[in-house]
């Protein structure tokens, strides 16, 4: 495996401990925390391991408006 990639996974890991350790905590905004560290994970994903780094521009932006998009829906569910 590359450098690259170990940090990345390292980094997916680190962020799912602190979601584990925020969820337990007591306060209105734990879950829009949570959301944008999953948002950090999802990008981590898509572009190093699913290599979308290399990909075309339409898809990078695709995938980044599905993710926003996404993110206000359920921003917006939770207030």
């Amino acid at each position: 495996m590359e450098k690259k990639t170990i940090y990345t996974w390292v980094t997916l890991l680190v962020l799912t401990v602190i979601s584990g350790i925020i969820s337990t905590q007591t306060s209105n905004y734990i879950p829009i925390i949570i959301i944008l560290l999953a948002s950090f994970k999802f990008i981590g994903v898509a572009f190093d391991f699913m290599e979308l780094r290399k990909a075309n521009v339409f898809w990078k932006i695709l995938v980044l408006s599905f993710l926003t998009v996404f993110n206000t829906v359920v921003l917006i569910m939770l207030a």
